[in-house]
């Protein structure tokens, strides 16, 4: 089935920026909505971000305004554009897509560390 490859992880400074990419490969249907997650150690998961088929978007409060989510159809790929990282930003990110009939596929999760 479809699997979720994640890029763009790693280590940022304070007020930097880092783009994160998932890329999905397999067979090509109809996707209802992609997003990301993100889990720090002892704290408990969080919805990130999302965006459905129509481009509507959602963003935690916590990130409102710094960071943007965006698609590319032809590439079956989901971004997260992260700008003025915090070090509370630092956690492990999932990607996830989410099927018409509710499935969702995990990617393995992509780093991100800010600090100085």
């Amino acid at each position: 089935q479809v699997q979720l490859v994640e890029s763009g992880g790693g280590l940022v400074q304070p007020g930097g920026s880092l783009r994160l990419s998932c890329a999905a490969s397999g067979t090509y249907f109809s996707i209802y909505a992609m997003g990301w997650y993100r889990q720090a150690p002892g704290k408990q998961r969080e919805l990130v971000a999302t965006i459905t088929s129509d481009s509507t978007t959602t963003y935690a409060d916590s990130i409102k305004g710094r960071f943007t989510i965006s698609r590319d159809n032809a590439k079956k790929a989901v971004y997260l554009q992260m700008n003025s990282l915090k070090p509370e930003d630092t956690a492990l990110y999932y990607c996830y897509i989410q099927r018409s009939n509710g499935l969702r596929t995990w990617g393995q999760g992509t780093q991100v560390t800010v600090s100085s």
